[in-house]
């Protein structure tokens, strides 16, 4: 076998090429049933309004050449298809080339709907899943082994996603450092799931245990990738335990789950068969040298592109999940430099008159009723849940999507009110809207069992004072 083929990998292959396109496909799902309210036409953000001022150039996308809402909601179902196809290992039982023509293809729409998404698509975990979708594209077809060095380009993606993570940390929030942070993240992160109430009563010695080994799981373990085996796949298996603990904490989108799937690059099928069982894969070709000096030159590619965010973790002003091109093909990444110390939550109340009774909407995932539990919608993005807990930071009109996001309850918009869990005006829309911020925490062991009740929450301030159709912003 040439030195070119990692014939050693083909488990890798197959979990690592699978995995991504199974996040695309649950991506594409996320857009076609959000992309209307949020950034169609008449939504919160509209993406005809941010066509008309920033450039191809600047944002390359499919919607310069045409933009409507119905073609966008096109390209997302289009685009879970063909991920679904990816999913099944369709493509991968052709050439080398089918496989790659595949991902192309989902990449590409996808990078056009991140690029046009603003606000609502600015998370890391966004250019996490392009460049990854970028990579595995060069992971090839069941008809060769992979890639060596495409093997050590997710390798190498890994370790930004949790060294940078790690040093972010460690150069932030001195509660990192004291190993403190976890007795407040559990409960202020923007979306606790069905366990954070359990994380968040754990003793706080294990909360300090459980800090410890981040630093360990995002400082030491990543250099153990570039290790000989077995030593990677050890340090792969510490990567994978770790992110499923995240993953059982909260709801981070597909954040944990794309470092899961990426992080099997680094397991050779030894390892895995002793794990799992004896495993054969099926005899190969040796590699067309097309394919080779293809893969050699994308490599190259990286190598080059990856300067800048090599550059940023030597860095002593590191950024966190910034993109160094408008193609995404090489970012840094990091979370939770700094941790909240208190949970701010904005409840949105309508009302018929002034004088009536104020009732509360209801989000899918961000807490709202004190006595409904959590619930995990991980790797399911909520993407309006998770901004209404950055815009508790700070004011109304700092977020461009608030104030339209009021009218369009006022207007009882249905697309909008589909993204709620609970419109308590379901035949007429109120006259008023208004918000209130409240300061919420979990409750006591003894309190939950009197009450039932998850959370406690008090009063703190009017984060925005009622207001009607006739008198709210445009």
């Amino acid at each position: 076998m040439h030195w070119f083929d990692a014939s050693s990998y083909w488990l890798a292959r197959l979990i690592t090429q699978r995995g991504v396109a199974a996040l695309y496909l649950i991506a594409f799902v996320c857009g076609a049933m959000q992309f209307r309210a949020l950034l169609g036409s008449t939504g919160l953000l509209p993406v005809p309004r941010f066509l008309a001022a920033v450039s191809f150039r600047r944002a390359p996308s499919v919607f310069h050449w045409r933009y409507s809402d119905s073609f966008a909601v096109g390209v997302c179902w289009v685009g879970a298809v063909v991920s679904a196809l990816l999913v099944a290992g369709i493509p991968q039982l052709g050439p080398p080339w089918a496989p790659l023509v595949a991902f192309f293809f989902v990449w590409a729409l996808y990078l056009s709907i991140v690029n046009v998404g603003q606000i609502f698509y600015a998370f890391g975990w966004e250019s996490l899943l392009l460049e990854a979708g970028f990579l595995v594209a060069f992971l090839g077809s069941d008809s060769v082994a992979p890639p060596v060095t495409v093997i050590w380009l997710v390798r190498w993606l890994v370790f930004r996603v949790e060294f940078g993570a790690g040093l972010i940390k460690m150069r932030g929030d001195p509660c990192w450092r004291d190993l403190t942070c976890l007795y407040y993240h559990h409960e202020t992160q923007p979306m606790p799931g069905p366990l954070s109430w359990y994380f968040h009563r754990l003793p706080r010695a294990l909360h300090r245990v459980e800090v410890g080994g981040n630093h360990f799981a995002q400082l030491v373990v990543p250099f153990l990738l570039f290790c000989p085996q077995p030593v990677p796949s050890l340090g792969a298996a510490v990567i994978i335990v770790t992110q499923f603990w995240l993953v059982l904490s909260g709801n981070f989108s597909w954040l944990n789950w794309a470092t899961i799937v990426l992080a099997f690059a680094a397991i050779d099928d030894a390892s895995l068969s002793y794990v799992f069982g004896g495993y054969v894969h099926p005899a190969v070709a040796a590699s067309p040298d097309w394919w080779m000096g293809l893969v050699l030159a994308v490599t190259a590619l990286v190598v080059f592109l990856s300067y800048w965010p090599a550059r940023n973790l030597l860095s002593r002003r590191q950024v966190m999940n910034a993109g160094f091109n408008s193609l995404h093909l090489v970012n840094a990444y990091g979370a939770f430099g700094s941790i909240t110390r208190h949970r701010d939550e904005i409840v949105i109340e309508g009302a018929a008159s002034l004088e009536s009774a104020w009732l509360a909407y209801e989000f899918k995932g961000k807490p709202g009723d004190v006595r409904r539990r959590p619930r995990q919608f991980a790797p399911y993005h909520l993407r309006l849940d998770w901004l209404m807990w950055f815009a508790a930071m700070s004011s109304a009109r700092a977020h461009r999507w608030f104030l339209p996001l009021v009218v369009h309850l006022l207007e009882n918009d249905k697309r909008t009110t589909k993204l709620l869990r609970r419109n308590p005006f379901p035949d007429s829309p109120p006259v008023y809207i208004r918000a209130m911020l409240y300061r919420y925490e979990f409750t006591s062991l003894r309190e939950r069992r009197a009450t039932g009740a998850w959370w406690k929450r008090s009063l703190l301030t009017e984060y925005l004072p009622p207001v009607s159709l006739r008198d709210a912003p445009r």
